[in-house]
């Protein structure tokens, strides 16, 4: 009795699986967790990439402007004109109101 009921599992049991399967796969692939789930991840991925890529193009050349102000004199006198909006003590300032 024992061995027939365990040939009868050894042959039920890898079909019911495989039956199982076969249901199972085509419904968590046409599912909305599905396929079309996956490729908005993909493109949501792609976008996080180019965004890091940009974000880490713009740390370099930020890094590059820090080591600029730091050490060369014409650096920082752009740094205070530009951002400052700073002038020398020589220069006329002309304002004009659109």
């Amino acid at each position: 009795m024992k061995q027939s009921r365990q040939a009868w599992l050894e042959r039920v049991l890898p079909l019911s699986i495989l039956s199982l399967a076969l249901v199972a796969v085509p419904v968590m692939i046409f599912s909305p967790a599905g396929l079309s789930r996956l490729e908005q991840l993909k493109a949501e991925r792609e976008r996080a990439d180019e965004e890091i890529s940009r974000l880490s193009q713009e740390i370099r050349e930020l890094r590059a402007e820090v080591r600029a102000v730091r050490t060369e004199p014409e650096a920082i006198e752009r740094v205070a004109r530009d951002e400052l909006g700073l002038v020398r003590k020589t220069e006329v300032v002309f304002h004009f109101d659109e």
